[in-house]
């Protein structure tokens, strides 16, 4: 019965999000779409049944926010810490829902088989952060069950790199409430959509753990290459 109930929050949920998309946010001044993009996360973690532990240190303006990647539930969990453009995979443009969602919340996505239309992206994430605002990205490229660091991949690191954007790496952990690592959410190997959902509404309560590390500057560093394994390096020690 209470599971039940937890299944109808948060269809409720989601369908307010689709109604405020659809009639409110295209109407509203920019800074009261972020406003409202970061309420709704909240909600939606809230519903999820997932407490934000974020130790909240400084966010510089027009920051690439660079994190690890666990769970779908990853993108509110950011955007409920601040709002910003995610730059995704194109597949998920075509996910029912949420891929429509990202579609009209400013998501750059990326098909990473087009060198070309790669480049296009790292000159569309630069005029974002040229703009003072925060771009978020993975670069695993992929989801792992959050009880390893996978390598990073430093090629939309280059928009940082030419316009010399702060990189703002993020350590994102799902917890117990007794502390231990939990692997509910996790969105990866052959687990489904689905089955992510239902593990997570299992769970009567998680705990989404986010340390914002110390910013770095593109500047400091020889190259790319160096200043990957320096944010993949502050990623590892944040999940430490």
């Amino acid at each position: 019965m209470y599971r039940s109930f937890r299944y109808a929050r948060l269809g409720l949920h989601i369908l307010r999000g689709l109604l405020l998309t659809a009639a409110l946010i295209p109407f509203l001044p920019e800074h009261r779409q972020t406003r409202i993009r970061q309420q709704w996360s909240r909600g939606m973690l809230e519903v999820l049944g997932i407490h934000l532990d974020v130790n909240e240190p400084y966010l510089h303006p027009g920051s690439l926010l660079v994190a690890n990647h666990v769970s779908w539930v990853d993108v509110f969990v950011i955007n409920a810490c601040s709002p910003v453009a995610f730059v995704a995979k194109a597949d998920i443009r075509d996910w029912p829902i949420f891929g429509w969602l990202a579609r009209h919340h400013g998501t750059v996505f990326i098909r990473r088989e087009s060198r070309r239309h790669a480049r296009a992206i790292y000159q569309e994430i630069g005029l974002l952060l040229e703009a003072g605002k925060h771009v978020a990205l993975f670069p695993e490229g992929t989801t792992t069950d959050g009880r390893e660091l996978g390598n990073f991949h430093g090629a939309l690191l280059q928009a940082a790199v030419e316009t010399g954007a702060p990189v703002q790496p993020l350590a994102v952990s799902y917890r117990t409430p007794a502390g231990q690592l939990t692997t509910a959410p996790a969105y990866a190997g052959d687990t489904t959509l689905l089955e992510s959902l239902r593990a997570i509404l299992a769970e009567p309560r998680l705990i989404a753990r986010v340390r914002i590390q110390p910013a770095l500057s593109p500047r400091d560093y020889a190259d790319r290459k160096q200043l990957t394994e320096a944010t993949r390096a502050a990623v590892a020690a944040g999940l430490a």
